[in-house]
């Protein structure tokens, strides 16, 4: 594809490309923030809507549960319409469940709304394919890491922001039960701003929108054929074990500090946040080094790097899972979230180049993984049996365990026909 950046000045906004990469990176953000906006309100909402451990679990669970289909049609999506069209409808339908929340009286309706609101957690398919469109393939992981890591961002923002948000409208006069319902419209009008700013200031690609260079939807094809690349399956394993390890964390960290330490609700959101602030950086880190390392020593040193960091986060688990003191467990907490995030961008800075003639389906396959990883967490934390602790030293095993899985895969397996790992990505039906 022509008019790539081969360089990624993150100060710039000039060009259609520099446009594109920070509202992308922004509008992941505002989603995230929308879709984890509850998380840090839950001990209140607990005990408003009398919520058993079981069903605080089931709804971290249909939180997640959702995105993983959406995650796949999005993919599919960016393919065929284009990110710009896919990104605006996205915004606006998912803006619904979000400023409609508040009229949850009952675990059932609670229930169902996260659920509907778990839709715009596929923005980040949107984010990784718009980028993956604006740089070339030495910068991509990069640029990958950027926008997905300050996209993540929004998950420690929205832990610190919301309870504050929450405080000031119970400081108003408004009792506790309405503060939370209200305070989720402040995400829903966050999301309609970036609606418009994508659609008056992104392009498709940096030729242009897909209707202007002549893109024909009917040569776009499906290709099936990447579900047998057990590449794909190994780095959705991979993001399981990582991203879904975020978002679970990003949904339970408030509860957890709540209850194992005794913490307020507004203290247990700083911290649960400054987990998702490592994202201003470590997901990035992760992109910088699998590029720099792939420079070096191809697809199998990316492979490498994906591996270790996921050892290490897995330790980090365990380490966080024993910790007998607040103290112990931030330093612990700050150890895994490096690794767990720098896994994240090491991820992606691979997954541009498994399949660069279907990048939307792997992206999107890949992401779902992620939100499956996150789904099937879910399960631990609900269970009656299973106490939070025993919980995350389960998950550490379990991502030691996908770590030396990553280590044995052959990323750098032989392309197909006309592809070339080092080739840029191309749009279903061949354009690039």
């Amino acid at each position: 594809m022509k008019n790539q950046l081969t360089k990624l000045n993150i100060f710039s906004i000039k060009g259609v490309q520099m446009r594109t990469f920070h509202i992308t990176w922004l509008m992941f953000f505002v989603c995230f923030f929308g879709w984890f906006g509850l998380a840090p309100l839950m001990p209140t909402i607990r005990a408003e809507l009398h919520l058993t451990k079981a069903q605080v679990g089931n709804t971290i669970i249909a939180s997640v549960a959702a995105t993983i289909i959406a995650r796949l049609i999005i993919g599919k999506l960016c393919d065929t319409w284009g990110p710009r069209k896919t990104a605006v409808r996205l915004l606006l339908i998912g803006s619904l469940p979000v400023f409609l929340v508040g009229l949850a009286h009952s675990y059932i309706t609670f229930l169902l709304f996260r659920l509907a609101i778990g839709v715009i957690g596929s923005s980040f398919v949107i984010t990784q394919f718009h980028t993956s469109m604006m740089f070339a393939p030495k910068i991509k992981g990069t640029a990958n890491a950027v926008t997905g890591g300050w996209g993540n961002l929004g998950g420690g923002v929205t832990n610190m922001v919301m309870p504050l948000i929450f405080a000031t409208i119970v400081g108003f006069g408004y009792t506790k039960a309405d503060a939370w319902r209200y305070a989720m419209i402040v995400p829903g009008i966050m999301m309609l701003l970036i609606a418009y700013l994508y659609y008056k200031y992104t392009k498709d690609t940096p030729d242009g929108n897909y209707d202007e260079i002549g893109y024909s939807k009917a040569k776009s094809k499906t290709d099936w054929s990447i579900l047998s690349d057990w590449r794909i399956w190994a780095l959705t394993m991979a993001y399981a074990m990582c991203f879904g390890m975020e978002i679970t964390f990003d949904n339970v960290a408030s509860l957890h500090f709540v209850d194992t330490f005794h913490l307020t609700q507004s203290r247990a959101g700083f911290w649960a946040g400054i987990f998702g602030f490592m994202n201003l950086f470590a997901r990035a880190l992760g992109g910088i080094v699998s590029d720099k390392i792939g420079g070096k020593f191809g697809m199998r040193g990316k492979g490498l790097l994906l591996a270790g960091v996921l050892l290490l986060e897995g330790c980090g688990l365990l380490l966080f899972a024993q910790a007998g003191s607040l103290m112990l467990a931030i330093i612990s907490m700050l150890s895994f979230a490096l690794f767990l995030k720098m896994s994240n961008g090491a991820t992606y800075g691979i997954v541009p180049f498994v399949n660069t003639k279907n990048v939307g389906m792997v992206s999107g396959i890949v992401g779902a993984g992620g939100n499956l990883g996150g789904m099937l967490f879910g399960f631990l934390f609900k269970s009656s049996s299973i106490t939070y602790v025993q919980a995350f030293t389960y998950i550490g095993y379990t991502v030691i365990i996908v770590a030396l899985i990553v280590l044995v895969t052959r990323f750098n397996k032989k392309p197909a026909l006309n592809e070339s790992v080092d080739s840029e990505p191309m749009l279903a039906g061949g354009m690039a």
